[in-house]
């Protein structure tokens, strides 16, 4: 298992467009891909989760992934937020 804090840096923070790249981005992988704060945890997976998380621009998340290929899973979503969601800013 990996375990990473991470923070919304873009704009607009964790908006439909954004997590709809998320969610398309941890698909592909067979690992388990969680995000949240305190105790609240959802599927990274789930569209609709990552949008009740309400995560703004400065929010700062706890992300785990396990599973098999739980190294290259971490490694795209830290990529893509880090990336700002590939989002101009």
């Amino acid at each position: 298992m990996i375990e990473t804090d991470i923070e919304i840096i873009n704009k607009l923070g964790l908006h439909a467009r954004a997590a709809a790249k998320l969610v398309s981005t941890a698909a592909p992988f067979q690992s388990s891909i969680r995000l949240g704060r305190g105790e609240r945890m959802i599927d990274a997976k789930s569209i609709m989760a990552l949008l009740m998380l309400g995560a703004g621009k400065g929010t700062k998340l706890h992300l785990t992934v396990d599973g098999s290929d739980e190294a290259t899973a971490h490694t795209a979503v830290v990529t893509l937020i880090n990336n700002r969601f590939d989002e101009a800013e």
